[in-house]
């Protein structure tokens, strides 16, 4: 196995260890509830879940879906967060080796990760884990080799920026809210961790795929061009995307 691979079969048990963490933030933070305290339990007998019934994707599947106590069907999306957590950390790790770099997009992932499905779940965007995320950018970056301290400010700036312009446009224009202003508080969080040229991508990116999926539920019947859309996801997978792809572009872009 070389060390490509053997760095992304690491960043994929790291990933399904944080997604389970990321299921207590799920389910917590729109509650405004500690996502340390209490341990994890079972949300309808409250029995404490042993660390044996807590091994991301394993426990599920051995436990069938139940809790080991009062038999109450556990939500799938518990499983599929945690391997989705694995699976795009496993990505980060193969593409950035084992390095800072590695957990440094690694942490913008897991975050991206948990306020999609909050967004898609209760079509709200908390706003203190975007703060924190926010500020754990620029701490971060003159740590990394692709982003400096000025651009992860820039970066915030820019995307919380550009974000708030469209949602007062739209709003002057058509007289109601288009996007919500928990998309710049996203994008906040999203540029300081990519800085401000690649900002561009991730809404470009976010853009063109809200854009597909909006006309695809339309066609479908599922939604019309008036039902509400959270549009945090496709920032998320736009800012994913621009993890891999930012560098060629910019080059690209640049005539390099």
């Amino acid at each position: 196995m070389n060390l490509s691979c053997t760095a992304a079969v690491l960043g994929f048990i790291l990933g399904t260890i944080v997604g389970s963490f990321l299921n207590v933030c799920i389910y917590r933070l729109p509650r405004e509830e500690s996502v340390i305290f209490p341990g994890s339990h079972c949300p309808k007998c409250n029995s404490p879940i042993r660390w044996y019934d807590n091994i991301p994707i394993i426990s599920y599947l051995l436990l069938k879906g139940k809790c080991r106590y009062c038999g109450e069907k556990i939500s799938p999306v518990y499983p599929i967060v945690e391997f989705l957590s694995g699976l795009l950390t496993a990505g980060i790790f193969f593409r950035f080796g084992i390095s800072f770099d590695s957990l440094y997009y690694s942490i913008l992932t897991w975050f991206l990760i948990a306020i999609s499905v909050i967004d898609i779940k209760e079509l709200m965007v908390p706003v203190k884990p975007c703060y924190i995320i926010m500020v754990l950018g620029m701490v971060l970056s003159p740590f990394t080799h692709t982003v400096s301290l000025i651009d992860s400010i820039l970066g915030a700036s820019l995307g919380a920026g550009i974000i708030l312009f469209i949602i007062e446009s739209y709003f002057i224009f058509r007289d109601k809210e288009g996007m919500g202003y928990g998309d710049a508080n996203i994008m906040a969080a999203i540029g300081s961790f990519l800085g401000w040229k690649k900002v561009f991508f991730v809404i470009f990116f976010a853009s063109l795929i809200g854009a597909i999926i909006g006309i695809i539920f339309i066609i479908s019947g599922d939604k019309d061009n008036e039902s509400p859309l959270p549009f945090g996801p496709f920032l998320a997978i736009g800012a994913y995307l621009t993890i891999f792809l930012g560098d060629l572009l910019l080059k690209f872009y640049l005539g390099g």
